[in-house]
């Protein structure tokens, strides 16, 4: 089968390379003509364009399954709205029609609840940042033009060479900044490529998913586990004012029972512990 990807980043390029082990064909978009030789060399198909040129988006295939994770460059001159949602817009307009399964990959800023709150699909999504804004309009976008794609609101991914500088920053004793007892919600990488190939193969037709791991820890756990796997001292928090907005906020806990349920995705690391275990070369 014919696959595409826009935006092979940190998730996208692992969700390539299972499905090249699949035994499919698989095709990249990509800005870069660097990353299209790199792309190549294991077995990619690339396509050089920009999801805010459609012109260059007419060089893109038909496919049966289209995964859209495309991140934010903040080196870029663009804003993030015109990114997410005019890129995502232009892309649309070009393959959405020629596509039998459309993810997207969102995140969980769209849910602005922020007192500990569970969430879930079906809480209301009111985000107070703009990032989350962002977020949810893009969202929207998705809906309007492909009734039938599939959105997956991913909590914050970790996982290989995406600890290194809070290691570091452990390691020199540094404070931290941010209120020790607000909520992490997290998916490692590996668990988060489990669930969009499950989505393509289980995902019902417009619906969607929340990705995350078991079990959401407050901050100062997870810092506390982090600094043991690197070697360090205790983490140590920066003093908050008692009434700050910082430490009223405790950010909200994201449950995982429709990827458990419907997706029926097994995690290999079913809380941030051990996934964190599960990484010496970033902690050494």
């Amino acid at each position: 089968m014919r696959k595409l990807l826009i935006g092979c980043g940190y998730l996208g390029e692992r969700v390539a390379k299972e499905w090249l082990r699949q035994g499919d064909e698989v095709w990249a978009l990509t800005r870069s003509t660097a990353n299209a030789e790199r792309f190549a060399s294991f077995g990619l198909k690339p396509v050089i364009g920009d999801v805010l040129d459609p012109e260059s988006l007419r060089k893109l295939p038909a496919a049966e399954t289209v995964v859209y994770a495309v991140g934010f460059d903040r080196a870029s001159q663009t804003s993030k709205r015109t990114v997410y949602v005019d890129g995502l817009s232009n892309v649309l307009q070009q393959v959405g029609a020629m596509c039998e399964r459309f993810l997207y990959v969102s995140s969980t800023s769209v849910y602005g609840q922020d007192a500990g709150e569970r969430v879930d699909e079906s809480s209301p999504t009111t985000p107070t940042e703009e990032s989350g804004c962002i977020c949810r309009d893009a969202e929207a976008v998705v809906r309007q033009a492909k009734s039938d794609a599939n959105v997956l609101r991913l909590a914050g991914i970790y996982g290989p060479g995406r600890l290194l500088a809070r290691v570091e920053q452990l390691r020199r004793g540094e404070r931290l900044a941010g209120n020790p007892e607000a909520w992490l919600n997290l998916i490692h990488v590996d668990d988060a490529v489990r669930a969009v190939l499950a989505a393509e193969t289980r995902g019902v037709p417009g619906a969607t998913y929340l990705v995350c791991d078991d079990r959401p820890l407050r901050r100062r756990e997870y810092y506390a586990e982090l600094a043991k796997q690197a070697g360090a001292t205790a983490p140590q928090f920066e003093e908050l004012a008692a009434d700050s907005a910082e430490r009223r906020r405790l950010n909200k806990r994201c449950v995982n029972q429709r990827l458990r349920d419907e997706l029926r995705v097994e995690l290999q690391f079913p809380t941030v512990i051990e996934g964190l275990r599960s990484l010496p070369a970033a902690t050494r």
